[in-house]
C-alpha cells in the first residue's frame, strides 16, 4: 500500500537531452507521450542545440518518460544523455497541459 502512494505521488522534474535530437520532432515525440500518460508540462529546443523542459505528474508516470526521454526519444534522434535536475514534490501539478514552446 504505501509503495502505491508513493508512486502515485506528484512530482515535478526539469530535464536537458544532449545529442542529435533537434531536427526529429523531439518535442512534438514527446508531447505526444506525456499527454497518453497524462503528465503535464512543457518542452522546447534550446539554443544550443539541446531540448528542455519540465514535467510534473504521477511518479509512475514519471518514471516512463524519464526512461523514454533517456533512452529512446523520437525516431531518428541519438540521445547520448538526459540530466534531470530540480526534482520536487508537489500537491497538485501547476500546469494544466503539455504544451510546446518556442
Amino acid at each position: 500500500m504505501e509503495s502505491e502512494n508513493l508512486q502515485n505521488q506528484i512530482i515535478s522534474i526539469e530535464f536537458e537531452v544532449f545529442g542529435e535530437v533537434q531536427g526529429f520532432y523531439f518535442t512534438k515525440y514527446c508531447r505526444d507521450k506525456c499527454n497518453e500518460l497524462g503528465i503535464v508540462g512543457w518542452i522546447k529546443n534550446s539554443k544550443k542545440g539541446t531540448i528542455i523542459g519540465k514535467i510534473q505528474g504521477k511518479k509512475i508516470d514519471i518514471d516512463k518518460i524519464i526512461v523514454w526521454l533517456s533512452k529512446k526519444g523520437s525516431p531518428g534522434c541519438h540521445i547520448e544523455k538526459c540530466n534531470f535536475s530540480n526534482i520536487e514534490y508537489l500537491i497538485k501539478p501547476q500546469f494544466k497541459e503539455f504544451v510546446l514552446r518556442f
